[in-house]
């Protein structure tokens, strides 16, 4: 990956966006795209959206959604440990022991997830998956007052970001999902710039997919595009105690995912695959009977339809603060949506 990439990358991954909470995250989106976009807005809910060639007769959305999962004060107890609750879907259990930043209109304040220790559980309560209302966040200061003076109920909490290497360019970071979609949406988009697409391309930067795919419908609905494509990651399969007679087989670095089945449009997906080929861009296949969970759903049903494509990042261990991605996986994404984007002409047909 190059370097600029990776910095983008990084950035987004430093960023905090829980759902409702995008503001930061959006900043950073909006620098990247700003040098290349003929328009760049932000709507009222606060979805970005950059296009390029806005006058091209088919309107293409590439859609990331950029919240993540977190956390949100509350209530402050008399000796200042503040409770929390979920915002989207947390395994509860990942949170213990977590080193937590609370969001401040002052800035992060540092903080630590905890229980009671294992020593003083007693039989019944190891036996017991903890819940939310187990947990506590602990600033470490004395009592409600000084917790108050820093921060306030309704500020938004999230792990301490940041991304780390691996080995054989894997990385893991807490929010990978979705700001690698971002990062492919933005990419892309970025790289079809560069060589006069013929085609309007939206990139949207969503809000509120881990509450209700929510931005994805404003946004589309702004567009109207004749084709989406959503980018989020999908689960990775080759790893312990994974059945792929179950989820299918999804690997890592084998390149990116392209759902077949019900969440994408066949004209659609015969296309993304030859350009693979053709391109020697290396592409997975998973198969989806029913709805997607992803933004891929909201844009199916805009408007009057649209041809859509659902596109995963293969992710081991997602919603945990260990999230597990390909820097690779990313990069051919990224290949696969520019072209995919150059080749559609006023003459395409995507009637299935």
């Amino acid at each position: 990956m190059k370097k600029d990439d990776l910095d983008f990358l990084t950035s987004l991954l430093e960023s905090p966006g829980p759902s409702g909470y995008e503001g930061p995250i959006q900043e950073v989106v909006r620098k990247r795209l700003e040098p290349v976009c003929d328009e760049l807005r932000t709507d009222w809910h606060g979805n970005v959206i950059g296009t390029v060639n806005p006058a091209g007769p088919v309107r293409i959305l590439l859609d990331g959604h950029c919240d993540q999962i977190g956390l949100i004060v509350n209530y402050v107890d008399e000796r200042g440990f503040l409770s929390v609750e979920q915002i989207g879907g947390w395994d509860v259990q990942m949170l213990i022991g977590q080193r937590v930043r609370v969001w401040t209109a002052n800035g992060p304040v540092l903080g630590v997830i905890a229980r009671k220790a294992i020593h003083l559980l007693t039989p019944d309560e190891r036996k017991k998956v903890p819940e939310m209302k187990d947990l506590w966040i602990d600033l470490g200061v004395q009592d409600a007052e000084q917790a108050k003076e820093l921060v306030s109920v309704g500020d938004p909490v999230t792990l301490d970001l940041g991304m780390h290497p691996l080995q054989n360019d894997l990385a893991c970071a807490p929010g990978m999902d979705d700001r690698v979609g971002v990062w492919v949406a933005v990419t892309a988009t970025l790289r079809a710039a560069e060589r006069n697409p013929t085609a309007a391309i939206h990139c949207v930067s969503a809000v509120q997919e881990e509450i209700g795919l929510r931005g994805t419908k404003t946004s589309a609905f702004t567009v109207d595009p004749h084709i989406g494509i959503a980018i989020d990651v999908t689960h990775a399969t080759d790893c312990p105690n994974l059945d792929p007679r179950q989820y299918g087989l999804v690997e890592m670095g084998k390149g990116p995912v392209v759902t077949r089945g019900s969440a994408t449009n066949p004209v659609v997906f015969t296309r993304l695959t030859k350009i693979a080929k053709d391109k020697s861009i290396p592409l997975q296949v998973q198969a989806a009977g029913k709805a997607v969970s992803n933004d891929a759903n909201a844009l199916q049903v805009n408007r009057g339809g649209v041809a859509t494509a659902a596109i995963g990042i293969p992710n081991r261990y997602m919603h945990s603060p260990v999230e597990v991605v390909s820097l690779g996986d990313l990069d051919h994404a990224a290949d696969l949506l520019a072209e995919f984007c150059l080749s559609v002409t006023p003459d395409c047909d995507f009637t299935p």
